[in-house]
């Protein structure tokens, strides 16, 4: 890798930042001193230090965090906080989540900064199962929640899509409270497919992607660093 590009991977540095450090001698390569920018380095074996700091790589990163209300997924700053903001990890900004969730909405949220995963895991053909828990405005219970399994279940025709959606599995916990789990990710897709049963959710709050779900033990806005076998299981 060049090395002003290992800088600008290892540090907060950009590439033009990291080329003047290099100008200015605060760079050192295996114990020598070097300006040149466009020289490679051996990630695994050379040892790169700013001002006396040896820099390490970052390499891949796979998370899981339970996404609190009022924080954004996305990369710009806006009126609400980020969740790379609550990730205290070096370039957390590289994080993207894998698959958005609302601002209003809670739960399981992935990321990474592994592309080629992440696509794995939000691909359209990989089905990949999402379940989601809905408090919602108005009690379905009867025949009225039998209809909506069935529908959810067959498919249901969103207002401005020309196909339904993907056979989906509604369950109802309590005639206010539904578990519905879906293999797609439209917009807005769990809150539309309630306003087309007639209903609104209040909230909403994601459970599990695949074989993965939010543990209990992990607090609303807190982080932890998915097992191998769980970055396996996508």
């Amino acid at each position: 890798m060049r090395l002003d590009r290992f800088l600008s991977e290892t540090t907060p540095l950009t590439r033009s930042l990291a080329k003047r450090a290099l100008k200015n001698g605060e760079v050192t390569l295996n114990g020598e001193p070097i300006k040149q920018s466009s020289i490679h380095v051996d990630t695994q074996q050379d040892e790169v230090k700013l001002n006396g700091e040896t820099l390490v790589l970052v390499g891949l990163r796979y998370l899981m965090m339970h996404k609190p209300v009022d924080v954004e997924c996305t990369a710009r700053r806006g009126l609400y906080p980020r969740v790379v903001d609550l990730i205290d990890l070096p370039k957390a900004e590289r994080l993207q989540p894998v698959g958005r969730l609302d601002v209003d909405t809670t739960g399981l949220l992935l990321l990474t900064d592994d592309g080629q995963w992440s696509h794995r895991v939000t691909s359209p053909r990989h089905r990949c199962a999402k379940v989601y828990i809905a408090q919602l405005a108005e009690p379905m219970e009867g025949e009225a929640a039998q209809w909506a399994v069935n529908q959810a279940a067959e498919g249901i025709m969103l207002d401005g899509e020309e196909t339904p959606t993907q056979p989906a599995t509604l369950r109802f916990i309590t005639p206010l409270q539904a578990e519905l789990t879906i293999t797609e990710g439209r917009y807005h897709q769990v809150k539309r497919m309630f306003v087309a049963l007639g209903n609104h959710v209040n909230s909403l709050h994601r459970h599990s992607i695949g074989g993965v779900a939010l543990p209990d033990d992990l607090a609303p806005g807190e982080w932890r660093e998915l097992t191998p076998s769980e970055v396996a299981s996508f």
